[in-house]
């Protein structure tokens, strides 16, 4: 049977899950193998260093620079606060005399009898990693972080924004080509994962958003709307790190379009578990899929690890297309010619003979 191999996306009933959650910068690991964690459970941590700042302690005092260190009232290295005098001339006759105050609360990290300059740093900026899924600890990376195990639902997006959150999911359409309305969305909702239809306006995401929800996927978003949200025109899509509040997964593409039978079935069979989602996306050097898994037990479905034969497209294969002029039909793969076909551009390439439901 004739194949062809997709950058398809992962929707699982029950899989094995393995994440890596990992520091910055080398820091402390508080865990061991065979650890059980929850999402919540602080796996690791470490000290950014603060901001820095240049004081230019010669011209405040109006002295020569070599002359600095001895008019330092702090010691390298020891505590100030904001307001400390930190610096005195030695003024005429002990008269006259002038101060410089710390700008910061922070550390002194340097005297300068060259330049004339001080550098303060201001407080270490704590940094932890959580476990974002519940699951069993495989690995440790000393210093680094640690590799969680864990089995249960995964379904994967096309685009996602708002990096990782965790809530009860909840269904809130009646069907997968339904439309997410502001009306669907009150106060029960706060810290819950809601899961939509068809479509979703940005007034939906704003309201969403106010209520506390925590996630919402939805099988499309409009574009110049994602880009209000985000500040800026998406471009190439790296996404995760804005702080929008919601995590946004959209599992079919740009517009109004279904979602996957597959997909919603999946996870509305899954209502009221704890889940963890995740919008980070990367499409180069390294695909991310936003994500949303639903770990352990808590999933229903016999145990699959994903395989690459997962992502064939082949006779009888249900697909999406995503160009017009059919852009987001569904149909069935009738069957895929091994010869090359020219494109209207003239280029030579592979195609499928897709068979829609209404002919």
């Amino acid at each position: 049977m004739s194949r062809s191999y997709t950058p398809g996306l992962k929707i699982l009933a029950r899989t094995k899950i393995i994440k890596k959650r990992q520091l910055p910068m080398k820091g402390n690991v508080h865990l061991k193998i065979g650890d059980i964690v929850k999402s919540d459970t602080i796996v690791a941590s470490t000290e950014l260093p603060g901001n820095v700042q240049m004081l230019n302690v010669a011209n405040k005092l109006n002295i020569e620079p070599e002359h600095v260190p001895e008019c330092m009232l702090a010691e390298l290295d020891e505590s100030i606060y904001n307001g400390q005098i930190i610096a005195e001339s030695k003024g005429i006759f002990g008269m006259f005399k002038s101060q410089l105050k710390s700008p910061i609360d922070g550390t002194l990290a340097n005297v300068s009898e060259i330049t004339g300059q001080a550098i303060l740093s201001e407080p270490p900026i704590p940094v932890e990693v959580d476990a974002y899924t519940s699951g069993t600890i495989t690995e440790v990376q000393d210093e680094e972080g640690v590799t969680i195990e864990t089995e249960g639902v995964l379904a994967q997006g096309i685009l996602g924004i708002g990096g990782e959150n965790r809530g009860i999911l909840k269904v809130v359409t009646s069907s997968p080509n339904d439309e997410l309305t502001a009306d669907m969305i009150d106060e029960s909702h706060k810290g819950m994962i809601i899961l939509g239809g068809a479509f979703m306006n940005m007034d939906t995401f704003k309201h969403a958003k106010e209520m506390g929800v925590v996630g919402i996927v939805s099988g499309g978003f409009d574009y110049t709307d994602l880009s209000k949200i985000l500040g800026y025109s998406l471009g190439v899509a790296i996404t995760g790190s804005e702080k929008i509040g919601p995590s946004l997964i959209i599992t079919e593409g740009f517009g109004r379009i279904g979602m996957a039978e597959r997909t919603y079935a999946l996870l509305s069979s899954n209502e009221g578990k704890f889940a963890s989602i995740n919008g980070s996306t990367q499409i180069r050097a390294g695909v991310i899929r936003p994500e949303i898994l639903i770990p352990d037990e808590l999933s229903n479905g016999e145990c699959s690890d994903f395989k690459e034969a997962d992502l064939a497209i082949s006779e009888g294969s249900l697909i999406r297309v995503i160009r017009a002029p059919y852009f987001g039909r569904v149909g069935k793969v009738n069957s895929l010619p091994p010869e090359l076909q020219k494109m209207e551009s003239e280029t030579m390439v592979r195609v499928a003979k897709i068979e829609f439901e209404d002919g």
